[in-house]
């Protein structure tokens, strides 16, 4: 071509080079190609509007699925959209590799993208090579779906921003790794460093607080919400010369700068530094975009659920006591874990209250308050908190057990069934427990929660059964009568939520049968007990109130532990080694002849360890005679007391049965077919040692048998003591 003479069209110069035009416009499904570029496509050389349907057949299936990804990502960064494709003939075999350039635009109205570009053939790299693993040959690719795979999954598990920042350092990107990293966030108008990676300690000082007007890619990153590619040192000295300064002493080669956007909001930025030049390809950009993305998700995530953890630990802390003053001859410890879910906040709770009357030192007499309002949400949280202070107010007062508990269900269900517009009424489970340090005794009232547990001076755990009503908030006029125990020097009561009971597949009986194993194997003190209740459900953890406590994931646990210090011996000091007895009280009722059940078990829990297996038959079956006799024959109730003394192997058991009947039994002789009469007799038979003691007002009859090293056969008669 002489100088002067016109330019040849451009159509005619990009024949001249084998390369080829197309225009696609995603809003009509048309795309059109010029002579060379059918070629390529494997069509007549000839000028063609095709369907998207009839290009997508020409084209690799996997590949015509990387077009939709790299075109999103030359939109949202302004660039050239960049992809290899490979050509399909009729038969479905790949007959050339063409590359794919072109310059994408969006119309938000109609949610289409226009494109005009151009096509050429490229020659397909040896499988193997580095240069062969590309998206083309599917090495490259299959590795990037696997790191992406693994990335996702990591980011999606950390629970915290210092997780999720590991969690990003740790990154292997296929073919490219950073190895200096940088999160961004912005606080008004400054940068904030979140973390970094591959730094000292210090060198962020100069990108703290920086303005996000400054001429600095992380700050045009966040004004912009694009993503700055920089690939040698001189494009950054270029575009960025006021803070190229700041960048030059780290080293690097090349450097990303990616948009941290979630839900629309760009909330920070992400710098990936490289020691070694990176062209920024589409597909590492593909990578890199995508990394940002879940990174930007993953810290979203991990602010709300540590502010939620903030929140729930300043609810938890403003709702949970403190324990109070040291009480005289007693001691207790208390562990709180909320479930794992949500806010971590839910309807368990305990209390110490000390009751008017006392000493302004302390030392007086005090409450004891478990319990769990129903539901795991923040409502439940709030109506505990209600509840809580409730009760307290009514302790505080002056009432007995009986009418706090009262008081407290019409409390409740006034709050929560009181008005048109509650469509969610909930309930909560109670136990109350008045005790008196100087006497060790309690009076509860249970309102339908768990009963209470004691562990004896010798390691010995038995269930103590006690009356009970309705859960609170039910029946606002619901009856909730008092039990009375005593807690014998060296005792401790455990009183807990059904959470530490059933956690882990365990219904009442199993769990309560797990928590006997830890009471009685358990050697330290009050606290590390409570430690270890928590742990063997959950494992350590470090979770609201003292000492560490567990994680949990399926209830909510409150535990509570009441422990009376051992006797004195008159001098101001303990006795070291206690008298070993082990004994269990038990009042039933004229109206409540299914109580004679719960002495039975209450016996053989007592008698656990007994050698002599038929002595604890014979044992339960007097009792059960003793009890029947005094509802049967008499109009009073009846108060069973069951004692065993000395050491394993030499210990002796003593039943008492005492009524306020003024008529004394006496032994008869019935007939065969007589169908009472046998009581005393039974007793003659079976017990080594028995007798009848009137009282001032009613009667006790009692008896004894004594272990021995073998199976007593319960054969030895006992004589008669008036």
């Amino acid at each position: 071509m002489r100088t002067g003479e016109p330019l040849p069209a451009v159509g005619e110069v990009l024949a001249a080079l084998a390369t080829g035009l197309w225009h696609w416009d995603t809003a009509s499904e048309l795309v059109t190609v010029d002579a060379e570029a059918a070629r390529l496509l494997g069509l007549p050389a000839e000028p063609t509007t095709l369907t998207e349907a009839q290009t997508r057949a020409r084209l690799h299936p996997v590949d015509w699925n990387e077009i939709a990804g790299v075109v999103g990502l030359a939109v949202a960064e302004d660039t050239l959209a960049e992809v290899r494709i490979r050509i399909m003939d009729g038969r479905g075999r790949v007959i050339r590799t063409v590359r794919s350039r072109s310059k994408p635009s969006y119309d938000p109205e109609t949610r289409s993208f226009e494109l005009i570009g151009t096509l050429q053939e490229v020659t397909e790299p040896t499988p193997g090579t580095p240069a062969g693993r590309t998206a083309v040959t599917g090495d490259w690719r299959r590795s990037r779906e696997a790191f992406l795979l693994d990335a996702g999954r990591a980011l999606a598990e950390a629970r915290s921003t210092a997780e999720v920042l590991r969690v990003a350092a740790g990154l292997s990107m296929p073919g490219f790794s950073p190895d200096g990293l940088a999160v961004f966030g912005v606080s008004g108008d400054r940068l904030t460093i979140i973390g970094h990676h591959g730094h000292q300690p210090g060198d962020e000082d100069p990108f703290s607080h920086m303005s996000t007007v400054t001429d600095y890619p992380a700050a045009e990153v966040v004004r912009t919400g694009r993503a700055v590619y920089l690939s040698t040192p001189e494009q950054y000295k270029s575009r960025y010369p006021v803070t190229w300064p700041l960048a030059q002493h780290f080293h690097r080669q090349s450097w990303a700068f990616l948009p941290l956007t979630v839900a629309g909001r760009t909330m920070g930025a992400w710098m990936a530094a490289f020691t070694y030049p990176v062209a920024f390809t589409p597909d590492e950009r593909s990578v890199l975009t995508t990394v940002a993305r879940m990174l930007a998700q993953a810290l979203s995530r991990a602010g709300v659920a540590e502010s939620e953890r903030e929140l729930t630990d300043g609810l938890q802390r403003s709702m949970l006591p403190t324990l109070g003053p040291e009480i005289p001859g007693m001691s207790v410890a208390a562990r709180y874990i909320p479930t794992g879910g949500g806010l971590q906040v839910g309807g368990d709770w305990y209390d110490m209250i000390p009751l008017p009357g006392g000493p302004p030192s302390g030392g007086g007499r005090i409450a004891l308050v478990i319990g769990d309002v129903q539901g795991h949400d923040v409502r439940a949280a709030g109506l505990m908190g209600q509840l809580r202070i409730a009760l307290r107010a009514y302790a505080s007062e002056g009432h007995r057990p009986d009418a706090v508990l009262s008081r407290a269900s019409r409390f409740l269900h006034g709050i929560t069934n009181g008005g048109a517009e509650i469509t969610d009424p909930r309930f909560a489970t109670c136990l109350y427990v008045e005790a008196d340090p100087e006497t060790g005794v309690l009076e509860i009232a249970r309102a339908g929660h768990p009963d209470p547990a004691i562990r004896m001076a010798d390691g010995t755990v038995l269930m103590r059964p006690t009356a009970g009503g309705l859960p609170l908030g039910i029946d606002p006029d619901a009856d909730y009568p008092t039990t009375t125990l005593a807690l014998e020097p060296g005792e401790t009561m455990l009183i807990c939520t059904d959470g530490l009971i059933e956690t882990g597949g365990h219904d009442l009986e199993t769990g309560w049968q797990r928590i006997r194993t830890i009471l009685e194997e358990h050697k330290g003190d009050l606290e590390e007990l409570a430690d270890a209740l928590v742990q063997a459900v959950h494992g350590p953890s470090s979770h609201h109130t003292t000492g560490p406590l567990a994680d949990r994931r399926e209830d909510d646990i409150a535990v509570l532990l009441l422990s009376r210090e051992g006797e004195s011996c008159g001098c101001g000091d303990t006795v070291a080694d206690p008298p070993k007895i082990r004994r269990t009280v038990l009042t039933v009722a004229q109206a409540e002849p299914e109580r004679i059940a719960v002495a039975r078990q209450q016996l053989r829990e007592l008698l656990h360890d007994w050698t002599g297996a038929d002595q604890v038959d014979s044992a339960v079956l007097l009792v059960s005679e003793m009890l029947t006799n005094v509802l049967v024959h008499t109009d009073a109730d009846a108060l069973l007391t069951a004692e065993v003394a000395g050491e394993p192997g030499e210990r002796r058991m003593r039943v008492e049965v005492t009524d306020a009947g003024d008529d004394l039994p006496h032994k008869r002789h019935p007939g065969e077919l007589a169908s009472s009469g046998r009581g005393l007799l039974l007793i003659e038979l079976l017990a080594e040692t028995w007798g009848v003691d009137p009282r001032g007002e009613g009667k006790s009859i009692w008896f004894e048998l004594y272990e021995s090293d073998g199976d007593g056969d319960g054969s030895t008669a006992g004589s008669a003591v008036p």
